[in-house]
């Protein structure tokens, strides 16, 4: 049902997980544990599901809080369930019992917390929010709840590999224009002019770069292991009208 974080798992207090597709009630395209509100699975399959990851998180039901997710580098601090989902890409929280939250299907999920100051934060992490500062973001947010960078302990869950990733010359050139160093995160590809893109390496050198003190990879690549992931870009390639979601999140008991 779901994969942890090690360095995570080590911290007193902190609860989270990276849900996988295993343990639902969704049927067809969406088997398993699909959590996410924005799919087009029947809404009572989805709201079962996100009970049963509030029960794995030791959460009361609706304290499993994730945003209107837009690609965007907005990050909102929460400390109650709300009654209109805000449109951002990260939830910061320092209120126990509630579950800071991401949805993805391919982007990357980023669980941060710090154990010390009792902070803890998940970020949703594609190509476009790195580029725009989701990250960064959080962890402003997360000091102005008083963590430290340096003390912040962030994992990065099941995500599109660069294997599996490719992405065509616009991309390549805009990557590279923001700095040319960003060239180390691609490889050729079979297809002229296009690359193979490492997303999670990109990721962790955004983290470090921000003073992140521990960054772990889980290594996982939601395009290649269907039994246990969702994936956007595997249900494109195959012509699928829709996909399930995956669901990263992380409380404080």
């Amino acid at each position: 049902m779901k994969v942890e974080s090690s360095a995570l798992a080590a911290l007193p207090g902190i609860r989270h997980a990276f849900f996988t597709r295993k343990g639902g009630v969704s049927q067809g395209i969406y088997a398993g544990l699909n959590g996410g509100t924005g799919s087009r699975d029947e809404p009572g399959h989805v709201a079962q599901n996100r009970a049963r990851m509030e029960s794995a998180l030791g959460v009361p039901a609706g304290h499993l809080l994730t945003c209107w997710q837009i690609h965007s580098p907005d990050c909102v601090v929460v400390e109650r369930p709300w009654e209109e989902r805000p449109k951002a890409d990260a939830v910061a929280t320092a209120t126990p019992g509630v579950a800071a939250g991401v949805a993805i299907a391919d982007c990357g999920p980023v669980l941060l917390a710090d154990g010390e100051a009792r902070v803890v934060a998940a970020a949703h992490s594609g190509w476009k929010g790195a580029v725009g500062g989701v990250l960064e973001s959080t962890l402003a947010r997360m000091e102005e709840l008083g963590a430290r960078r340096e003390r912040v302990v962030a994992a990065i869950g099941p995500l599109i590999r660069q294997e599996s990733y490719e992405v065509g010359p616009d991309f390549v050139t805009r990557l590279t224009a923001i700095d040319p160093e960003n060239d180390r995160f691609l490889v050729p590809s079979s297809r002229a002019h296009h690359a193979m893109f490492d997303l999670p390496g990109y990721i962790a050198m955004r983290l470090k770069a921000a003073g992140v003190g521990t960054v772990e990879d889980l290594g996982l690549d939601t395009y290649a292991d269907e039994a246990r992931f969702f994936s956007y870009r595997r249900a494109t390639h195959r012509g699928e009208p829709d996909y399930g979601r995956l669901v990263a999140a992380i409380t404080l008991v």
